[in-house]
């Protein structure tokens, strides 16, 4: 058992301020709000714990005169509980685990694309730096229960069938505590938190899916009595883009190209989440032709590289045409006579696909 002075780094005759400054440096650097790490969780509760026992002159002069008591927190009570079921509950501590958050995050493409990173504000349950969670006022602790001795229930002896029988309850004085808070906190009212908005940093990975839940572990309020925080769960929720739609890692566009830039060929440049890229058109293009840009997709969520964007071409056949392009159309026709509309063959394999290039 470490000794409570070693614990929060001050001499055996430090004063109540110093032990109480010591506390407060100690409690800001490993409370599971700022340090959600498992192994500072554990040194926060010796910490606390530590506190609870020196600012309380009593018990400070009870561990001075008698050491660490090496059964501290084992008692024997809890010995024949095990055994026999039954045995008396010393008090317990009031804090709890905050509750869980669940947050929604608006994402473009673009963002999904290569990963962002974005600014939450929130407002939630933190710890109170009056008195940094212990729910009580400064130079005060909580007592006793005067009702249940600090067993935190009431045995009541009932007749029975069976003959008299022992029952016991949860005590309504301290609900089931074995302590009671006599001159609680102003600042929090005694829950050992308050309310304060503050900004979360999230770092989104490219890759994510629209309703993916990114879980932020001990980010979310602090629990009662300066109780380990709960978590936040932000949920992705990602905007329909105007031009490129989604499939798995690739991103897929359609690309209008004018009849006779399928006939002769063209490269036509479009915009794309990396900038300008250059689309190749090779004559006699049809209408279900893909032009892949390859790794020109989202990022692989889960390793690197990215998908690739797909472009499918559609051939724009003119709806009115002058009289001297009716003429070139006339011309056109007359030279490729021994082309005439017939059904095609349906294979099975390619059936409704276009061609990739």
């Amino acid at each position: 058992m470490q000794d409570h002075y070693e614990v929060l780094g001050v001499s055996r005759d430090a004063s109540q301020d110093q032990i109480k400054k010591a506390y407060r440096k100690l409690a800001r650097q490993l409370h599971p709000d700022m340090n959600p790490s498992e192994t500072e969780q554990e040194r926060f509760k010796q910490v606390t714990h530590a506190y609870e026992v020196l600012s309380d002159e009593t018990a400070r002069a009870n561990y001075d005169n008698g050491g660490a008591n090496p059964f501290e927190g084992f008692g024997f009570g809890d010995i024949f509980s095990n055994f026999f079921g039954s045995g008396q509950r010393g008090p317990r501590n009031f804090s709890e685990r905050g509750q869980d958050a669940l947050l929604r995050v608006e994402l473009s493409l673009a963002e999904v694309v290569f990963g962002v990173e974005k600014k939450i504000d929130i407002d939630t349950a933190v710890l109170c730096e009056t008195c940094l969670g212990t729910t009580c006022r400064p130079g005060t602790s909580a007592k006793i229960c005067d009702i249940c001795q600090g067993s935190g229930s009431i045995s009541r002896q009932v007749r029975s069938l069976l003959g008299n029988v022992m029952t016991s309850s949860p005590c309504n004085a301290c609900r089931g505590y074995g302590q009671v808070i006599p001159d609680p906190c102003v600042d929090c009212r005694g829950q050992g938190r308050t309310r304060a908005a503050r900004t979360i940093d999230l770092k989104i990975p490219g890759g994510v899916e629209h309703g993916l839940r990114l879980q932020l572990s001990g980010q979310g309020e602090v629990g009662f009595a300066g109780g380990p925080a709960g978590d936040i769960y932000v949920e992705v929720n990602v905007v329909a883009d105007e031009h490129f739609e989604r499939n798995g890692d690739d991103l897929e566009a359609s690309l209008d190209i004018p009849l006779y830039d399928a006939v002769l060929g063209t490269v036509v440049k479009i915009t794309t989440f990396d900038g300008e890229e250059d689309v190749e058109v090779k004559p006699g293009a049809q209408t279900g032709d893909v032009v892949t840009l390859k790794g020109k997709g989202i990022k692989h969520l889960r390793h690197n590289g990215r998908g690739d964007m797909q472009i499918n071409l559609r051939v724009l056949t003119p709806t009115k045409v002058d009289s001297k392009e009716r003429e070139l159309f006339k011309k056109l026709s007359e030279l490729r006579k021994g082309d005439k509309p017939q059904l095609a063959k349906r294979v099975s394999s390619s059936f409704g696909r276009g061609r990739r290039r």
